[in-house]
């Protein structure tokens, strides 16, 4: 199968879709893959690199027509309209927050299929763990810097100081991206509160860090009276294919102290404060009833070597199957690879991602 990879044109999103040592794998199984020159180049992946690992290196024009395109980040809207019938695409999509993107993947005839709403066996999203991974570690580095004065923060340093109290974070979730988040304001000796509405999953944060951090159910007033107390409110809720749910309205925001500091990690899906809106490595934060919003929705892009590598470590296989059996074969083999397709003949194929589009969902019956 001639598989494509695309150079990212999102602000500042320096990923690419395969490595060289994936390129390897696949060439060496007997399929063509063609590389858009200096697609990986901004993380050191030099067009040589991919020539010596069997790829042939081409124009976007080339990338575009191939059977299979794996990309990293969402198609924009251009892209969109170099698809056609009897395409794949394999990437990160995040429909429901982008209806513009759905419809035009959905007038090009692609079968696209999104990394977020691939399922596992054990439970969980294999395809988007190192992605939370990342970006919950990444929140808490953003976050502080945030609360610099410079920055239009309160000035307070997370980790305090002999005499004076650390800073108080809250994350919203306790998930992969909130508990990585956690690991970090720990690291930096925060006064740390996790809220979750699981019992399962509050029992094994509390004794994943033994005190060192608080964990409350996330009802709505626990919710209310430690955002109103908190330096830092880190959003990581993920509801898989649907818009995240709004936990943090306009009113929170307001009472909340003067120069704190909001990460939303949920801002793929829509955010989940009811301030959020996208924002670019370009341009992160932005004021909003006196708060500080960090609300990038691509955050990984900014550790782009580290994020790819992460990702082709998971995607790699998929990849594989894809090219291996088509994607009918493949979803036959896996049904929880079935669960990443989102559009197909220019329909949406996955019921969460229909909801929160208000379309009609026309699921596809793969046998096992």
């Amino acid at each position: 199968m001639r598989i494509g990879v695309p150079k990212e044109i999102k602000v500042h999103e320096y990923r690419v879709g395969l490595t060289p040592a994936s390129v390897v794998e696949l060439t060496s199984a007997g399929h063509e893959v063609i590389i858009e020159s200096d697609a990986g180049a901004g993380i050191g992946f030099e067009d040589e690199q991919y020539l010596s690992a069997g790829a042939t290196v081409g124009e976007v024009e080339d990338v575009f027509t191939s059977e299979l395109v794996v990309k990293v980040k969402e198609p924009q809207l251009g892209e969109c309209e170099r698809f056609s019938e009897g395409q794949m695409l394999f990437t990160y999509l995040h429909l429901a927050a982008d209806r513009p993107q759905a419809e035009a993947l959905m007038r090009s005839g692609v079968t696209a299929i999104a990394y977020e709403t691939v399922t596992a066996a054990a439970g969980g999203l294999p395809l988007l763990t190192p992605m939370s991974e990342v970006a919950g570690r990444m929140s808490v580095q953003v976050g502080a810097y945030a609360l610099q004065k410079a920055s239009g923060g309160r000035g307070t340093l997370l980790g305090g100081v002999a005499g004076v109290a650390p800073g108080k974070v809250v994350i919203l979730g306790g998930g992969i991206a909130g508990t990585n988040a956690a690991t970090m304001a720990v690291g930096m000796q925060a006064d740390v509160t996790i809220l979750d509405k699981s019992v399962e999953r509050m029992t094994w944060l509390s004794n994943h860090f033994q005190g060192r951090a608080k964990v409350l159910m996330a009802s709505d007033q626990n919710v209310r009276e430690q955002v109103l107390q908190a330096d830092l409110v880190i959003g990581a809720v993920l509801i898989p294919g649907a818009s995240a749910p709004k936990l943090v309205s306009r009113e929170m925001v307001r009472a909340m102290l003067d120069g704190a500091a909001m990460v939303d990690i949920s801002i793929d899906q829509g955010g989940c404060f009811e301030t959020s809106r996208p924002t670019t490595h370009d341009a992160p934060t932005y004021m909003e009833e006196g708060v500080v919003h960090y609300c990038v929705t691509n955050m990984p892009g900014a550790v782009a070597r580290t994020s790819t590598i992460a990702l082709n470590n998971v995607t790699l296989p998929y990849v594989r199957a894809l090219a291996d059996l088509g994607w009918q074969g493949a979803f036959a083999a896996n049904r929880h690879f079935a669960e990443g397709l989102n559009v197909h003949q220019g329909k949406i194929r996955h019921g969460s991602v229909a909801t929160a589009l208000g379309m009609d969902v026309v699921p596809i019956r793969c046998a096992a």
